[in-house]
């Protein structure tokens, strides 16, 4: 007899073999489809002029990587966009700690207009929010991308909040209130500290999208990474733009995985269960294992 979960039915061996067969074929797929741009990546090239060029594995297209100049500006980039991202996620978070706090204000003369502007900067795309900043308030590149950064994410991270402080129970805020506090006491000494710690792995997401959002700084010609490669490419001529982009790709990539590991981390930490002290398993079969209904008894 199968035996069956909570949310579907155990696959039988028709199911297994079906599943195991279309594993196999999206896994020859996508082999085959690496196998085929590495083989396009390593071909040669013919230039604009009717010139050959080597493919983008040799050694002619990556020594720039041997230039000082090359990663110094490599450097300079990473900084601009590690400060442009930081300045941004401080401003954001407080940004988003008076959001949540006035959205979810008793009285309707705050809440409603705070409702409005925050759909109003969560509509609107960053690059417009940057553009508007730049030629409106003339801020600079920099002010204009940390100002449009902080208040975007800072809207979402005030709708992330509020909505933590509502899934909380309605007992924690009437304990408050009974103790003696305000309802703004309330809400600031034992609503948002629970509502930020169970919203902090998502928060902490949104900030990675932010880092992201600096690229976009780009386009009001502010010096950070993205920057600084279309110069070093225009630089060092065609023959190195794609190694110059792939090198900035795994940079990219490092950075974001760092923080989405933290994310994990802080997850694991702050959510449910998080600081319970372990079971020593004795063996595998106890821990994985539930004791069948009939081998409870109650005593009368």
């Amino acid at each position: 007899m199968s035996t069956s979960t909570v949310l579907y039915d155990v696959p039988g061996p028709k199911a297994r073999r079906r599943a195991h067969i279309v594993g196999v074929v999206i896994g020859l797929v996508v082999a085959a489809v690496v196998a085929w741009v590495i083989v396009s990546l390593a071909l040669p090239r013919v230039g604009a002029d009717g010139s050959t060029r080597p493919g983008y594995f040799d050694w002619s297209r990556w020594d720039v990587v041997n230039d000082r100049a090359f990663w110094r500006a490599i450097g300079n980039g990473y900084l601009g966009t590690l400060r442009m991202a930081g300045i941004a996620a401080v401003l954001a978070i407080v940004i988003g700690i008076g959001f949540s706090f006035l959205r979810t204000a008793r009285t309707a003369i705050v809440r409603v207009p705070t409702t409005i502007v925050l759909e109003f900067f969560r509509g609107m795309p960053v690059l417009l929010m940057m553009l508007f900043i730049l030629l409106v308030f003339s801020a600079g590149s920099f002010w204009a991308g940390v100002w449009a950064l902080a208040v975007y994410n800072g809207a979402l991270i005030g709708e992330i909040l509020r909505s933590g402080v509502a899934a909380l129970p309605r007992g924690q805020r009437e304990a408050g209130l009974t103790v003696g506090l305000t309802p703004l006491a309330t809400r600031f000494l034992i609503e948002f500290p629970q509502a930020a710690r169970n919203m902090l792995p998502i928060i902490i997401a949104q900030l990675v999208v932010l880092l992201k959002d600096t690229a976009l700084a780009y386009i009001i010609g502010y010096g950070e990474l993205l920057r600084q490669v279309s110069n070093l490419s225009n630089y060092y001529g065609e023959q190195y733009k794609l190694s110059v982009f792939l090198i900035v790709l795994v940079i990219y990539l490092a950075t974001n995985l760092l923080l989405s590991w933290i994310a994990r981390v802080v997850a694991r930490r702050t959510g449910p269960g998080a600081g319970r002290p372990r079971i020593p398993r004795r063996g595998k079969v106890f821990a994985t294992q539930a004791l069948p209904t009939t081998a409870i008894r109650t005593r009368e």
